[in-house]
């Protein structure tokens, strides 16, 4: 009985390859690739091949090997990640504290949202978004928000390409009215989510950027929606602003 996959025993070689290039500061040849893994060279040439192919790894002009610009990209991508959440925690804690609900930090992947922090509430009754959960961007008030930092066009791709979805009876459909609604909640610096994703949960959400101006990330608290109150609203869009900050961004 085989106690791994083939895919599995890829991946595992992969990852020793990787290592190996890793620990050399200058590039490494074929040879000391297959005699420092175990691997047969021509195993080792097929699985670097690959890696070249997608920028993992880059092959030089003597044909050895070091490790690639795409690793550098997730890495910086990783860090960025890390270091929002880190930067964004206590802001988020204190806007709980302010408001009794929770807070949720998002990021874009797409054309969805993913959820990567949380301040939860204490209340017994109150919205929460797990961790690494998703929904689309047309029924979020932060997803709205970022479309509409897309501009128009981008926007009509992307009901286009989704052919958006209802959730509940809220939710919009229409590519002429989420345009619309995309355009005017930019401009206002903050977006609502009326129990469009979800039946009996309102959301509030804003913008945060990074020293480059650009978005980042999307800050909200999500409560029952008979518990949302319009004055939570400036709240909201100063915490976002102070994360931003934190980040490296000022407005004009």
């Amino acid at each position: 009985m085989h106690t791994k996959t083939t895919s599995i025993q890829v991946i595992d070689r992969l990852s020793q390859i990787l290592d190996v290039i890793a620990s050399y500061d200058e590039p490494v040849s074929l040879k000391i690739l297959s005699a420092e893994t175990g691997l047969h060279p021509s195993t080792a040439f097929r699985i670097l091949a690959s890696l070249v192919e997608h920028g993992y790894v880059e092959r030089d002009e003597a044909g050895c090997y070091r490790l690639g610009i795409r690793l550098l990209q997730l890495g910086g991508r990783v860090r960025v990640s890390v270091d929002l959440r880190h930067t964004a925690r206590p802001i988020m804690e204190e806007l709980r504290d302010q408001i009794g609900e929770t807070v949720n930090l998002t990021v874009r992947e797409g054309d969805e949202v993913v959820y990567v922090e949380r301040a939860t509430s204490s209340r017994m009754m109150r919205v929460e978004q797990v961790v690494g959960s998703r929904a689309p961007l047309h029924v979020t008030a932060v997803g709205k928000l970022m479309l509409g930092d897309t501009g128009e066009e981008e926007c009509l791709k992307y009901a286009n390409r989704t052919k958006l979805p209802a959730y509940t009876r809220n939710t919009i459909t229409d590519p002429k009215k989420l345009i619309k609604e995309c355009s005017s909640v930019l401009a206002s610096g903050y977006a609502l989510d009326n129990e469009e994703a979800e039946a009996g949960v309102g959301c509030i959400g804003t913008l945060v950027h990074d020293a480059n101006g650009l978005v980042v990330a999307g800050l909200s608290i999500s409560a029952p929606i008979e518990r949302r109150k319009e004055d939570w609203i400036p709240l909201v869009i100063e915490a976002g602003k102070r994360i931003s900050e934190r980040l490296g961004h000022f407005e004009k």
